[in-house]
């Protein structure tokens, strides 16, 4: 089964990436492949709303977004990690959600979903962040939601640590990487 992970984390090693990191280790330790992208090193320009995908459902900028659409057509499971920014998911995840646009373009104006392999198309959520209040983490899952809704991927859990803000602090957690762990199971799980 093919996965493909989103980093939206720019902090290198920060407690975003520990977590995906170990959700990544469940899937790889079940001989899965995973496609990692770190939109904080690519290239990928923001959406520019200029409709070139309303009749074609392609994005008409090149960049390296032709790698993501790539694997959002070929994978079946799906990991979206991304610490929580004034209430709200990352600028460099944002922007390679808000470039989807040709990928709901494809879906809802010209009505061909992404077709779904054997096992269906899932998905996992996980947030992390400094403060203590729910509203970043709705507000971060509204956005994930959507994407995951434009992607054909018609389920996903959510999972989020609050209160976590220094960099390393998640390993003090007394649950998170196994929290993480057995959700990256039950995503890959087939049943």
């Amino acid at each position: 089964m093919k996965v493909t992970a989103f980093l939206g984390s720019p902090r290198f090693r920060g407690n975003t990436e520990i977590l995906l990191d170990e959700a990544l280790r469940a899937i790889k330790d079940r001989g899965h492949t995973v496609t990692l992208f770190r939109p904080s090193e690519m290239n990928i320009a923001p959406c520019i709303n200029c409709g070139g995908c309303d009749q074609t459902g392609q994005c008409v900028i090149s960049d390296d977004m032709a790698d993501v659409y790539k694997a959002i057509y070929e994978s079946e499971r799906f990991i979206l990690a991304s610490p929580i920014f004034f209430f709200g998911l990352t600028a460099q995840i944002k922007a390679l959600i808000d470039r989807a646009q040709a990928l709901w373009c494809e879906k809802y104006l010209l009505n061909q979903p992404i077709v779904s392999g054997p096992h269906g198309r899932k998905g996992l959520l996980i947030m992390v962040g400094g403060m203590k209040k729910e509203i970043g983490f709705k507000s971060g899952e509204a956005t994930a939601k959507a994407f995951f809704r434009t992607i054909s991927v018609p389920v996903h859990e959510t999972i989020y640590f609050d209160g976590i803000d220094k960099k390393g602090a998640i390993k003090e957690h007394t649950t998170a990487l196994s929290e993480v762990y057995e959700a990256a199971v039950r995503l890959i799980a087939t049943d």
